[in-house]
């Protein structure tokens, strides 16, 4: 089974994120996205701390997509400098894996559009 990772975002207006999540979905890079929130972040940003409410995006794939994934969301986020992390999976329930496998083999064939 390939590489199961968790691709993790954030941004500051959950309805972005849910457009985010839903072109991921139906290009079948991911199968399935989180929405936390909101939470507080504080953070420096071009010298100064900044604190914003924002959401977080759990996104489930493999690892063989990620670069597909980064460039969509990329694309798709507002933010000049985005949040877009990997989180290996070390272990996985088997049937779980198989079905974030099964739900995104149709993401190495197709190729995402421009809005």
């Amino acid at each position: 089974m390939e590489g199961i990772i968790n691709i993790v975002t954030t941004v500051d207006n959950v309805e972005v994120l849910d457009r985010i999540g839903a072109k991921l979905l139906e290009a079948r890079l991911v199968s399935c996205i989180q929405i936390l929130g909101p939470v507080k972040s504080t953070y420096w940003w071009k010298g100064a701390i900044e604190t914003a409410e924002e959401w977080i995006g759990i996104m489930k794939t493999r690892r063989n997509l990620y670069t597909r994934v980064q460039e969509e969301i990329r694309r798709l986020h507002p933010y000049e400098t985005p949040q877009i992390e990997a989180l290996e999976i070390g272990r996985v329930l088997p049937e779980y894996g198989q079905w974030v496998a099964e739900e995104t083999v149709a993401g190495d064939r197709t190729k995402t559009e421009t809005p």
